[in-house]
């Protein structure tokens, strides 16, 4: 009903948070780690820092090398399957955003509307995919929880145990020593990942305490030694926060903050992907996969119903493999449409890495 008052529709606001793929980011998705299979799986050779030995003689025979050693590991990805529906009766009704006295173009309006729910289903799904980083990040393992708190998937990717330690004295104690608790799991990951650790991820309250630190704070101000540099804080792609430079040892580290986050979906309390107190030491040139299994359908229904809605969407270069359908109920009064993945995040370079607890448990 209209009264005399004249009204004009201002544009529609939408409150989305989009997702931040930080960490997901460093896992590298080639078009070899997209598959139709149950499972994948990798051979994986690992050889030390060996030194040839000299021999007394000329006349004696050179010493015997072996590079024929293995091992194979196999992992089953978890799955992600969300739906939504579209009520036809509905469509009827003025959509957020638009003018109340317009006609409705019902094709438009349900178009619209389920690639909206895909989008929405999308980045679900991407927050899946960078919680399960977090993880192997940050345990070596995944544990994969429902809405109801209950674990629905696990998987040990075996790491070792002295990648995760506990410092000896909490971070918030002036007694502290972050930088040898740094570089003591520098030299760890070096010498069993054989690469030099040059980047550190800290969660916000590590970071505080380390940059609070007095220790911290006389080698940052070293003015005949370039021993580090904080810099004024610069957000780079991803959402990660890069902080500066800091050299523990033998290694020169980026380091970062990484404010991301995501809705708990047992608590829906609001969770940071890093950890407040942990830190994350890595080499970035470290190898880390990310696979996407298909998931299989018997041809593609949604061509007939939404013609425009594609039935995959998959991107090397943003690590997402997401298979869409679409169905009419049989009184063709409800529109059905689902879109799921079966991503699996795998530390591959698995002894590149580790991750610091700053505080005691």
């Amino acid at each position: 009903m209209s009264d005399i008052l004249t009204k004009r529709m201002l544009p529609l606001y939408e409150s989305v948070a989009s997702p931040t793929l930080f960490l997901s980011g460093m896992f590298q998705s080639s078009p070899r780690n997209f598959h139709n299979s149950a499972e994948v799986e990798i051979d994986i050779k690992r050889s030390g820092e060996p030194v040839s030995v000299v021999v007394q003689d000329l006349s004696t025979e050179g010493r015997y090398n072996s590079n024929d050693i293995y091992t194979n590991k196999r992992f089953k990805p978890p799955i992600h399957k969300e739906k939504g529906s579209l009520n036809a009766f509905d469509l009827i009704n003025r959509q957020a955003g638009n003018n109340p006295f317009e006609d409705i173009d019902f094709q438009l309006v349900a178009m619209e509307k389920v690639m909206f729910g895909i989008v929405d289903i999308q980045a679900k799904i991407n927050r899946a995919i960078e919680l399960q980083s977090s993880q192997v990040l940050q345990t070596g393992k995944l544990s994969l929880k429902d809405k109801d708190g209950n674990i629905v998937y696990t998987l040990d990717y075996k790491p070792k145990v002295a990648h995760f330690p506990t410092v000896t004295t909490d971070w918030t104690d002036s007694a502290a020593t972050p930088i040898n608790d740094l570089k003591l799991l520098s030299e760890v990951i070096r010498n069993d990942g054989l690469m030099n650790p040059d980047m550190l991820i800290m969660g916000c309250d590590a970071w505080e305490n380390f940059v609070s630190n007095e220790a911290v704070q006389k080698r940052l101000d070293n003015r005949r030694i370039d021993m580090g540099t904080i810099v004024p804080f610069e957000l780079r792609g991803n959402g990660g926060n890069y902080r500066g430079t800091v050299d523990i040892g033998n290694y020169k580290l980026d380091v970062w903050t990484y404010g991301g986050r995501y809705d708990d979906p047992e608590t829906e309390v609001k969770t940071q992907y890093v950890e407040t107190n942990k830190v994350i030491v890595m080499a970035s040139a470290g190898r880390l996969d990310a696979t996407f299994g298909a998931i299989p359908t018997f041809g593609n229904p949604a061509a007939g119903i939404l013609p425009f809605m594609p039935p995959r969407i998959s991107s090397t270069a943003n690590g997402i493999d997401m298979f869409v359908n679409a169905w009419l109920t049989g009184n063709r009064e409800q529109l059905m449409y689902s879109a799921g993945s079966r991503p699996l995040m795998i530390p591959t370079a698995i002894d590149t890495f580790g991750c610091l607890l700053t505080i005691a448990p």
